[in-house]
């Protein structure tokens, strides 16, 4: 005979198992400090790479214009410049990324969490009807 509450509890896993991925199973896995710490330093990777190839081609676009006036205090000048945005850009995304990838920790374990407890509430009502 068929348990009205275990239908209703394995119809409700089932709608919300779109939620559940394996990507959800891997981000848990981790400790919350680990997982956001990787994906920070990860960004600030792929920003060091991006900021490189950006100014590298803003060089090259304009290289008669920085060649024709150059001297020692402009060239520092240029260079302090390009570190000081550096700088900045790697802050303000260090710290976005590491709130955001928080964040996304968080709601995986929820989702995680939620999907075990109602599997050990299946598994009981499966024990309770035996």
């Amino acid at each position: 005979m068929l348990n009205e509450d275990r239908v209703r509890l394995m119809t409700q896993m089932a709608a919300n198992e779109g939620e559940l991925e394996e990507e959800d199973l891997k981000i848990s896995s981790y400790y919350r400090k680990d997982y956001s710490s990787l994906h920070t330093l990860i960004t600030v990777l792929w920003l060091t790479v991006g900021y490189g190839i950006i100014v590298g081609l803003v060089a090259l676009g304009n290289m008669d214009a920085i060649m024709k006036n150059l001297t020692i205090n402009k060239t520092i000048t240029l260079c302090v410049g390009v570190v000081v945005v550096y700088v900045v850009l790697v802050i303000i995304y260090a710290i976005a990324a590491n709130q955001f990838y928080k964040a996304k920790h968080n709601k995986a374990k929820q989702r995680v969490k939620k999907y075990y407890r109602d599997l050990s509430r299946l598994g009981k009502l499966y024990m309770k009807e035996k």
